[in-house]
């Protein structure tokens, strides 16, 4: 079963129903979503995962932020997280990097959101693929992750 399939079986488990969408020239990058989709970068939800000290930590910001891992995560986590690896981000989400979704995660993961994804109506998710995303309201997003919401931009 591929990450799509997957993230579609936990989202059924969580009684969500997503209606994603398959863009077969990728969707891997923010600027590449925003392509296929016709809409501004910073409506992309993109996942960024860092190395926690017990579980991965996933950061859904918006497509046109950059994370502040050195001062804001640092205060927000009590301490720095590392950069993932591209195995450690497969073996503590259940997928690939350009395919993370902003929740239905296979292992525990500590979520947080940028504040400045509830500037916008509708923002857009990967959904277990690099080709593949899903709109979401960020009120809906916060509800269904169960993420903090903080300021971790640069």
């Amino acid at each position: 079963m591929g990450g799509h399939e997957i993230w579609m079986a936990e989202c059924k488990k969580m009684y969500y129903a997503a209606e994603p969408r398959r863009y077969e020239e990728g969707t891997r990058t923010s600027e590449d979503a925003a392509n296929q989709l016709g809409c501004d970068i910073s409506h992309i939800a993109k996942s960024i995962v860092f190395m926690g000290e017990k579980c991965a930590i996933i950061v859904i910001t918006s497509g046109s932020n950059r994370v502040d891992r050195k001062k804001k995560l640092k205060k927000i986590l009590g301490y720095k997280p590392s950069q993932a690896s591209p195995e450690y981000v497969l073996e503590s989400t259940g997928y690939a990097i350009g395919g993370v979704p902003p929740f239905g995660h296979l292992k525990e993961t500590e979520i947080i959101m940028d504040e400045d994804l509830f500037n916008y109506e509708l923002i857009w998710g990967a959904s277990g693929t690099a080709d593949t995303v899903f709109p979401i309201t960020p009120e809906e997003l916060l509800k269904i992750s169960g993420a903090s919401v903080k300021d971790v931009k640069q």
